[in-house]
């Protein structure tokens, strides 16, 4: 999926002009020559230089021998450290595996970021179907059951916000339809669970839960994605061990994190330490 929009636009600062060039990469153009880099950011060609060559030395960018420009290991190393998906995943990545080793499907924890879904894990096999996801990648809300999930527990103000934008058709069965799709957030809020066949890619079906955090607002999804060919038989025994493996994640989150007032989720340090 493509950076937010405007982030190539370049503010008058040296680390807005650094961050524009560094959001010019994406997962369509993870490899980026200097022209265009400087086509993207729209900087002069000697700004572009002299950044990219700073960031080199840095170890945020690396120079190809061939003159591509590609996302250094520094900025995974620091991109690490974020706290949000870094908690949340050292909790959830037990129940995670369990999960998988239950269904052999592709396994999907997601959170809301902007008015996307961001995956920060994913767990999968060899028999489990081929998706688009990536960790650290974006999906719309609207067309993903870890999206749906996310959209149904937002405020109103946000649900209508999301449904008042033009909702893209990624294949014929997608909803986009604002009243159709409120409709079905609503039984989503009721019922716990959210299932999206082949709304985002043909093929595949995917069946979400809430994990909540311990004031009981939804902080994350959890999701099981798998054939459609096989998503009739298998959603019998797929559904209870979701909505255990989404509770079981709720339940350690309550025991020692907490969400802070923007929905992530920081350690708790002991009060006795």
């Amino acid at each position: 999926m493509a950076p937010p929009r405007d982030a190539h636009k370049p503010g008058k600062s040296v680390s807005s002009r650094v961050f524009a060039l560094l959001n010019s990469f994406s997962p369509e153009r993870p490899a980026l020559r200097l022209v265009e880099l400087t086509a993207i950011t729209g900087l002069p060609v000697s700004t572009v230089h002299r950044i990219a060559a700073e960031l080199v030395e840095l170890g945020a960018l690396k120079k190809e021998r061939d003159g591509v420009y590609r996302i250094g290991l520094r900025m995974w190393e620091l991109g690490a450290l974020c706290p949000q998906p870094r908690t949340l995943r050292d909790v959830s990545l037990p129940f995670i595996h369990d999960l998988y080793e239950a269904t052999e499907e592709n396994i999907h924890l997601a959170v809301l970021d902007g008015d996307e879904v961001l995956y920060v894990e994913r767990v999968w096999g060899r028999r489990s179907v081929d998706v688009v996801s990536r960790v650290g990648g974006r999906s719309p809300l609207h067309a993903t059951g870890v999206g749906k999930i996310l959209l149904a527990h937002a405020s109103r103000e946000f649900q209508e916000t999301v449904l008042a934008a033009t909702l893209k058709r990624y294949t014929p069965h997608t909803i986009v339809m604002p009243g159709l799709l409120m409709r079905s957030l609503q039984e989503i809020r009721a019922t716990g669970i959210a299932r999206c066949a082949e709304e985002l890619s043909l093929g595949t079906v995917s069946v979400a839960a809430p994990v909540h955090g311990p004031d009981g607002r939804v902080v994350a999804a959890l999701s099981v994605v798998s054939h459609t060919v096989t998503h009739t038989r298998s959603l019998a025994a797929v559904e209870p061990a979701l909505r255990l493996a989404a509770k079981s994640i709720s339940r350690e989150l309550a025991k020692g994190y907490a969400a802070d007032s923007a929905g992530t989720v920081t350690t708790i340090r002991s009060a006795a330490r």
